[in-house]
């Protein structure tokens, strides 16, 4: 093993999603992916080589008194190490949520960096805290390898002004208050696809739903961030597995001022306990409610699929019309009735869907006779980790 390797991590508050890819003559190959997890009273390692087969599972009781990113990253480091011995590992790259105003490119850590990061907590709750803590815990089992920040805004400080505000007084735009957008990692991905096996379309008019438990919409002219469903927060937007989406901001007050919650009642009512979950009562995972009968899971399935349709409608007047959409995600990438109910009579935008196509999750689901050509492309978010740490590092050796 010769070439230069890189360790991509995705932290979440009870797991990491991690993988090791190697730098090849033919381009990034995934050596390997895995996830560490909390599971009840489990503590879970599951590890896949990239061709999906299972190279290592391994489960321990739960120990409270390890702080689980530096104890899973620990054990994620062995495993390298025995496995692949020979890997010459150049960087981690880290997905951080947010970068705020600051950070519209990828940034070597270091303390300063850190600490700047630590202040954006509350605008992404659910994501940044364990984000850095990943970071924390790399950097103390890693202490000779570069961390590298990636930030899922950086794809979206380029998007015009009226994108970038809220009718606010201008001193809270100065101080911040902005639209900042998410799933920057996986539009600028699918921005690369689509320039590979499509590139007319790519330089045109395109719309992109990352569809899965967390979900939003992009509209992207010739690969640049024209407008975002999402804004200030992750909250915004399209219902989520766990999260509102679009809320009038007078039902905060309302359940403030009038149901007497606190701050942290409502962050973890909209973060939490909302999108596809508190709409059925029953679940957050497309699958489960996909597969149920029961009235309120259909009720769920119905209003994600309108609001989808209503994004539709209006990043297709922001970009006067469509050239291209683009579903990925786990939802968008396997969902095919979401798509086929989000794609009915969308004849007016240009789409006409191929069903056969779309049942067998075919790239192109639109009909020859199609004016918008629809795609289905899978994300790959690692790999833009990848990409970006080892161009830092490349950058940063010519200087």
């Amino acid at each position: 093993m010769s070439g230069r390797c890189v360790v991509t991590l995705n932290a979440g508050s009870s797991s990491i999603k991690f993988s090791l890819i190697e730098e090849t003559p033919g381009g990034l190959a995934p050596l390997a992916v895995g996830l560490a997890e909390m599971a009840g009273e489990k503590r879970r390692l599951t590890i896949k080589d990239g061709a999906g087969e299972v190279m290592h599972r391994a489960e321990r009781d739960e120990d409270p008194a390890a702080p689980f990113h530096a104890e899973a990253l620990r054990r994620i480091l062995a495993w390298r190490r025995s496995a692949f011995p020979d890997a010459n590992v150049v960087a981690a790259g880290h997905r951080v949520v947010h970068g705020g105003v600051n950070h519209a490119a990828p940034v070597i850590v270091t303390d300063a960096v850190l600490a700047e990061l630590k202040t954006l907590i509350p605008l992404a709750p659910l994501h940044q805290p364990y984000n850095l803590a990943g970071i924390v815990g790399a950097r103390e089992a890693w202490p000779h390898v570069t961390q590298v920040a990636c930030f899922d805004t950086a794809f979206h400080r380029d998007h015009p002004y009226v994108n970038d505000t809220f009718a606010l007084p201008r001193e809270f735009y100065d101080e911040g208050v902005r639209r900042y957008g998410f799933h920057g990692l996986s539009y600028e991905y699918i921005t690369r696809k689509l320039r590979e096996v499509a590139p007319l379309y790519a330089a045109g008019r395109v719309v992109v739903a990352h569809l899965g438990n967390g979900a939003s919409m992009c509209a992207i002219r010739d690969g640049h961030s024209i407008a975002s469903s999402m804004g200030f927060t992750a909250l915004d937007g399209l219902p989520m597995g766990t999260r509102c989406g679009q809320l009038d901001p007078g039902v905060v007050l309302y359940l403030m001022q009038e149901k007497g919650m606190s701050a942290e009642e409502v962050a973890d009512l909209l973060y939490k306990r909302s999108g596809l979950l508190g709409l059925s009562g029953l679940s957050n995972d497309m699958r489960e409610l996909l597969a149920s009968d029961d009235p309120q899971a259909q009720r769920a399935l119905e209003y994600f699929v309108f609001r989808i349709r209503r994004e539709f409608g209006g990043l297709a007047a922001v970009l006067k019309g469509i050239d291209a959409i683009v579903f990925c995600g786990g939802i968008g990438e396997h969902a095919w009735q979401v798509r086929e109910r989000v794609l009915e009579g969308m004849e007016w935008i240009g789409v006409e869907l191929d069903r056969v196509a779309n049942r067998a999750d075919a790239q192109v689901i639109s009909s020859e006779r199609s004016r918008a050509r629809v795609f289905v492309i899978p994300t790959d978010e690692e790999g833009m980790l990848a990409r970006h740490a080892l161009a830092l590092l490349d950058g940063a050796a010519s200087a």
